[in-house]
């Protein structure tokens, strides 16, 4: 009976020991990303967790109006027993239902979140624990290759509150995406161990990349795996699972390829010189501030990558092949970061085909931050292990890579005109003033279309299809009063987006009296007014109070 309390006793204590140490990395995770996101966190209750850009009486435009629409297309679709990869509304009829890549896998996650805090909170919720899965799923993968808590933290943060991935999580989907590559590098080591379940695990996070449409990081990031699993495989087993992955990810790739972009006005590539105003200079990694253009903010911290480099080279001592993947892991993205400043990137555009689409060159960082990360860790584990000296560590990481790219953004939630226009029969809404598909403006219209749902001639989207673009060059003069509605677009409704003629800097504000009575010409009557927006329907007026 001794021993068998004295057994108990010990589990219970390492039951607490474990509990402990899950409360602590949730706590320093989530803290993280209330700091990163502070002060804009302290409004997370009426506005977004975004870029802060103004709103001019509506929601302010913005990338995470995009991404919104398309994780909350999952749950809707769902909801409705239709397909959720597809998206029924844009592009109407010009195009058929065109795929919601995005809306994988963080769709899923949003639904309940959704329904739960309503549309802003869950927005900001999803930042938050985007935050908690990226520093946590980093450091439980350096907790398998044997390195001590302290530093599995330090490099858990490293990743979370990196600036470059804290800078594509306030819209983009490419930092919250970033968040697989640690999965699939956490069950690939615990598949070594414990089973076939993991690997497979680790598969469909890689897989999951190309398919949430960031194909982009794909060419950084399967290579980066296929090259890790390479060094860590123990058996034959593993390498069929590293095998298995990169195939599965290429498969889906050209899947996202045939799909998507051979239908886009993107289906022949771009040209070189396209690549030049996304191009990071060198003065760029050291510059802790965003400038005009947010795509070159590559900030890596001062102190973060003298630590990276230091264990790299303690690294190379004990496991040269790791040190050489995660130290070319982390160059190759930085160097192709230049983009055309450099001549690597100009022979990877004519050798790699897959490479004459992207027109950002910085979409791979978040592969290097993930490397950077793992060095910082494996130096953070060659100093003395009191708790005193890894929280020493951890307070200068979120102290050196602590960037300002968060501010509360305007929701305009609730809009009484979009509300009043879904009691309304069916007909097609088109909203002025039209952009181009691959201007983030569009997804304002998104983000109030999820209000009353109904399909559009318009969308936003980089890889809008041709047939879509060429009917919006058609319909711009509309912005200023110009031109007509094609009959056969079935467009019964009209909304118009003050805020975005005053605020946009795409059309003259002066040109939204023409387009009011051209709208008056063609037989639209206003139905219902709020703040900026106003919903006109065609024939008589039926206003709503």
């Amino acid at each position: 009976m001794a021993v068998r309390e004295r057994r108990g006793a010990r589990l219970r204590r390492a039951a607490r020991g474990r509990a402990g140490v899950v409360a602590l990395a949730c706590g320093l995770y989530l803290g993280a990303g209330v700091s990163t996101t502070w002060p804009a966190v302290e409004h997370a209750r009426s506005s977004f967790l975004a870029g802060g850009a103004a709103g001019h009486g509506e929601a302010a435009p913005g990338d995470h109006l995009q991404t919104l629409y398309h994780l909350w297309l999952v749950g809707h679709q769902l909801e409705d027993g239709r397909a959720p990869w597809l998206d029924p509304y844009s592009f109407r009829p010009e195009s058929p239902p065109t795929p919601n890549l995005a809306g994988w896998p963080y769709g899923l996650v949003y639904w309940p979140l959704g329904r739960l805090l309503g549309t802003v909170g869950g927005w900001n919720a999803l930042v938050l624990l985007t935050y908690l899965a990226a520093g946590g799923l980093a450091c439980l993968w350096l907790r398998e290759l044997d390195l001590p808590l302290g530093a599995s933290l330090a490099g858990g943060l490293a990743f979370a509150i990196a600036p470059y991935r804290v800078a594509q999580s306030t819209g983009h989907l490419l930092g919250p995406i970033s968040i697989l590559l640690p999965l699939a590098l956490l069950a690939f080591e615990l598949g070594r161990r414990r089973g076939l379940g993991w690997l497979l695990v680790a598969v469909a996070a890689v897989v999951s990349i190309p398919l949430s449409g960031q194909v982009h990081l794909a060419l950084g990031a399967v290579p980066f795996f296929f090259a890790y699993g390479l060094v860590r495989a123990c058996d034959r087993r593993t390498l069929v699972a590293v095998g298995v992955a990169v195939v599965a990810a290429a498969g889906a790739g050209v899947l996202v390829r045939q799909t998507t972009i051979l239908h886009s006005h993107l289906a022949a590539g771009r040209a070189l010189h396209s690549v030049d105003r996304y191009s990071a200079s060198w003065s760029d990694f050291l510059s802790r501030h965003q400038g005009r253009e947010p795509e070159r903010f590559v900030f890596l911290g001062w102190l973060t990558p003298l630590l990276a480099l230091a264990g790299l080279a303690l690294l190379a001592r004990a496991r040269r092949g790791l040190a050489v993947v995660l130290g070319l892991g982390a160059l190759v993205p930085i160097l192709l970061a230049l983009g055309t400043r450099t001549p690597l990137y100009s022979a990877v555009w004519h050798t790699l085909p897959p490479f004459r689409y992207p027109r950002v060159p910085e979409r791979l960082l978040p592969v290097a931050c993930l490397c950077v990360a793992a060095l910082v860790a494996f130096a953070v584990a060659r100093l003395p292990r009191a708790a005193l000296v890894s929280a020493i560590a951890v307070a200068a990481l979120a102290v050196d890579l602590h960037v300002h790219v968060y501010d509360a953004t305007a929701a305009g939630e609730g809009n009484r005109a979009y509300t009043a226009l879904r009691r309304e029969p069916p007909g097609r809404l088109l909203e002025l003033p039209i952009f181009y598909p691959d201007l983030h403006y569009g997804g304002v219209y998104q983000y109030y279309s999820m209000q009353a749902p109904r399909e559009r001639p318009a969308g936003y989207s980089t890889v809008a299809p041709r047939d879509a673009l060429d009917l919006m060059i058609r319909l711009r003069p509309l912005n200023c009063g110009r031109g007509d509605l094609p009959r056969r677009l079935g467009v019964r409704y009209v909304a118009i987006h003050d805020g975005l003629y005053r605020g946009s800097g795409r059309v003259r504000p002066a040109c939204r009296g023409p387009a009011l009575r051209r709208l008056r010409a063609l037989g639209f009557r206003p139905v219902a007014e709020d703040g900026a927006v106003s919903v006109w329907r065609a024939g008589p007026a039926r206003r709503t109070p």
